[in-house]
């Protein structure tokens, strides 16, 4: 996880601070909208040659660690 988190940065100047793919402008969310929508790997990587395989991984993996802390509370 840890060298994954390494390809994400977060800065107030890029995408107004949406964690990013680092050295791009492309969003954590931009990735998951497009894997939830369907497309493969191999699709968004022929779209977006910035991209590598470690950088999906990286999305997903950051996802599932923001996921492990929301918390619900009952109303």
């Amino acid at each position: 996880m840890e060298k994954l988190a390494t390809h994400i940065v977060i800065d107030q100047n890029i995408r107004f601070g949406k964690p990013c793919i680092r050295g791009t402008r492309i969003a954590i969310v931009d990735i998951l909208q497009w894997l939830a929508s369907g497309m493969s790997n191999a699709e968004i990587l022929e779209d977006y040659p910035l991209l590598k395989e470690d950088h999906i991984l990286a999305a997903l993996a950051f996802a599932a660690n923001r996921e492990s802390f929301i918390k619900i509370v009952a109303a």
